[in-house]
């Protein structure tokens, strides 16, 4: 009997644990991880690139190693219908460090944290969206997929993945 009792609260162990991961994001083998997602920007969307506000879109990415600083030149972001952004420079994060890669023009800087796409369309649809970044080897680094009513209970347009 206790040996049952043991096994059944094994059991329930693993299944609350296997329900904790949500089933939308699937783990990958990465440094370089998606830590949040502003996807939809605060105000009235406009993608005009004088007075709109695309630069407020933006997509944190953070190395989440203890020792290894890697290097974002190579990686590429996209979305679900095929919106990319491919980081042709070097950028190094250190272990712990994250950039920001933001819609809009800017001045990319590592002091900052920065790196713009240098377009002024918005990437991430605010219904819903997939988010895959890539590593230069076209490797999987990390996916995630977000709807707003499911993943958004605030409303404020962020979602944070990965603490």
């Amino acid at each position: 009997m206790r040996r049952g009792h043991i096994a059944a609260v094994a059991a329930a162990g693993v299944l609350t644990a296997l329900s904790a991961v949500p089933a939308h994001a699937t783990e990958y083998s990465s440094a370089l991880k998606v830590k949040g997602i502003q996807y939809d920007a605060p105000g009235r969307d406009s993608n005009n690139c004088t007075t709109g506000n695309t630069d407020e879109e933006y997509l944190t990415i953070k190395n989440y190693s203890s020792t290894a600083t890697v290097n974002l030149k190579g990686y590429v972001v996209k979305d679900a219908t095929g919106n990319t952004f491919t980081f042709t420079r070097s950028h190094s994060l250190q272990p712990g460090d994250y950039v920001k890669l933001r819609g809009g023009h800017g001045t990319d800087s590592d002091a900052k944290n920065v790196v713009y796409r240098n377009n002024c369309n918005f990437m991430w649809n605010n219904p819903g969206d997939t988010i895959y970044l890539y590593k230069p080897s076209g490797a999987h680094a990390d996916t995630h997929k977000y709807t707003k009513s499911a993943n958004d209970p605030d409303g404020n347009g962020y979602i944070t993945y990965h603490g």
